[in-house]
């Protein structure tokens, strides 16, 4: 199932210059996002930040997926130059 993410996440020039963020919060995507790179789990993530849901995690995940859809990736290669 699809969430629709602009339910969770938007914008505000005021808050963070602009980032998107997780509505009702001053947690931005990216660090969001972070959080889940360095290895925290959901259930971390959760208690530690609870003004976050479930759903709004997943809106983070739904909101990157839709950005990166638009993106060109480019191949970078691990050989040293």
């Amino acid at each position: 199932m699809d969430i629709d993410w602009r339910k969770f996440i938007h914008s505000d020039p005021e808050i963070l210059v602009g980032k998107p963020l997780v509505k009702g919060t001053r947690l931005s995507v990216e660090f969001i996002l972070g959080l889940f790179a360095a290895g925290w789990k959901e259930q971390q993530i959760l208690e530690n930040y609870p003004t976050l849901t479930a759903e709004s995690l997943q809106a983070v995940f739904s909101f990157t997926t839709d950005c990166m859809r638009e993106e060109s990736l480019y191949v970078i290669s691990s050989e040293v130059c």
